[in-house]
């Protein structure tokens, strides 16, 4: 098994909960792969552990099914006869019952998939709660799930639950400084430009970095993987979809590909291109796509005022999904025929475009590696954000890929460059003209900022106008 990278925060506000003297309940959500699992496994080492999973949902599957399977993993796990127990309210009992003395750790492991099908399930399992688990004043009960709205609705807003959980914990991508840790003994041997290819695919998700073989180059890694039937990532996305999104999720498809035609769509684009009328429907799905890690939405803000705007974007934050919808759903047909064996990804259309937006969502994700290394406080911001303002009769349009703006009236332009070969003038006239389009107030100042991962031409740091130039293997190196 690799290693166990990461989550030093998430470990310490879990292991802050041993010296409780009362049971504690615990939430963790988070996308599918991005290691709930293995978080609560690496904590529980050296106590005992119960893991307890839902049943992966079909169309056929009920809750009668989800009660059987809990009950003989109950049987397998404390070596009892397996009884089939008709009611929830029975099979919490008896694992309370396993469960009662000592220091124990119970992960319910897909909560939504074990009790979307019975209504009664989430009340049974906060009574079971209140009368059983909780007499252990030595149990951590964890509930965990990759459905985050689910359990945002049925958990963390039900009146139910109120007051009963002690922690939540919302799993994002690992930074830069830790996805390179997968790269082992041999990250100093691997530049920069290559360690993007790979995360430009997997961003920082540590299942998929795990399928990494840091022997191979990036360009064999990313054909083996994505680029034949057999490769890791050629029906991840299927699986994903149908585990998290089994009603809808065609709509949710839909929402995806208009991001991809759109890479920054406003929520009037969306409604056009899916040919809706403008109702909450559309936005429920788009706030599911954000719960689930695979959307953003950002908003622009008043620089004046630091207040931020009703204006936003959706982009697609997951590096992972943009490269499936962009590359191999399209290509299914000819993956299947080995199509892609001899050719080079980088004849691919639109390869350095989307290695670009690849890049930048790398950026955004760990924009506090980015503030680290201007030296800004994060209790100095006043916003932060890919940044935009519309043209109209009074001002020009303008869209900076990141903006920081401090309580200083400082402003941080900056400009997030991929490109095969080192950044060249044109990106000095590229600033300078977002530069005169933006509606800078009295009393403002500003400091252009250039991200790359390919090097800069001399002439751009002799132009002056960037006052930071950043180099992404920096940010893969901070501690």
């Amino acid at each position: 098994m690799t290693p166990f990278i990461g989550r030093k925060r998430e470990l310490m506000q879990l292991k802050d909960l041993l010296s409780r003297d009362t049971a504690s309940l615990v939430v963790v959500k988070g996308r599918r792969r991005i290691g709930k699992s293995r978080l609560i496994e690496e904590f529980g080492k050296g106590f005992k552990s119960v893991t307890l999973s839902g049943l992966s949902p079909t169309k056929k599957t009920t809750s009668k099914h989800q009660r059987e399977e809990f009950a003989r993993e109950m049987a397998r796990i404390f070596q009892i006869p397996f009884s089939y127990q008709s009611d929830w309210s029975d099979l919490f009992w008896h694992l309370a019952e396993q469960t009662k003395r000592g220091r124990v750790i119970i992960l319910l492991d897909e909560i939504s998939w074990m009790g979307s099908k019975d209504p009664t399930f989430l009340g049974k399992l906060k009574n079971a709660w209140d009368l059983h688990f909780k007499k252990n004043p030595k149990l951590i009960l964890v509930l965990c799930g990759s459905v985050s709205s689910w359990i945002e609705k049925n958990i963390l807003s039900s009146t139910g639950f109120v007051g009963r959980v002690d922690l939540t914990l919302t799993l994002g991508e690992l930074t830069l400084p830790e996805c390179n840790e997968f790269w082992g003994a041999q990250k100093e041997q691997i530049s920069a430009n290559e360690k993007f290819k790979l995360l430009a695919v997997t961003g920082g998700v540590p299942r998929y970095l795990e399928v990494i073989s840091p022997k191979k180059i990036a360009e064999d890694n990313i054909k083996r993987l994505c680029f034949t039937q057999e490769g890791f990532f050629y029906n991840e996305f299927d699986k994903t979809f149908h585990d998290l999104f089994t009603q809808h999720s065609e709509i949710y498809q839909q929402i995806l590909f208009c991001l991809i035609k759109h890479p920054m769509a406003e929520l009037d684009d969306i409604f056009r291109y899916l040919k809706m009328k403008k109702s909450g429907v559309l936005s429920q799905y788009l706030n599911d796509l954000i719960s689930a890690g695979f959307v953003r939405r950002d908003y622009t803000w008043a620089i004046h005022s630091g207040l931020q705007s009703k204006l936003s974007h959706f982009r697609i934050c997951d590096n992972y999904v943009r490269f499936y919808l962009k590359y191999i759903f399209p290509n299914k047909d000819k993956i299947a025929r080995d199509a892609f064996v001899n050719r080079s990804l980088s004849t691919l259309p639109g390869w350095e475009s989307i290695m670009g937006f690849q890049f930048e969502n790398l950026v955004l994700q760990n924009r506090h590696l980015v503030q680290q290394l201007l030296h800004i406080d994060p209790a100095e911001i006043v916003n932060d954000n890919p940044y935009f303002q519309r043209n109209t009769v009074k001002q020009n349009g303008c869209q900076i890929d990141y903006m920081i703006q401090t309580r200083f009236n400082c402003l941080y332009l900056c400009e997030i460059k991929f490109l095969k070969n080192p950044v060249q003038m044109n990106v000095v006239l590229e600033m300078k003209k977002k530069i005169n389009n933006l509606s800078l107030p009295k009393n403002f100042s500003y400091r252009p900022v250039l991200i790359h991962v390919s090097g800069v031409d001399d002439d751009v740091i002799a132009s002056e106008l960037f006052a930071n130039i950043i180099d992404f293997g920096r940010l893969l190196q901070l501690v």
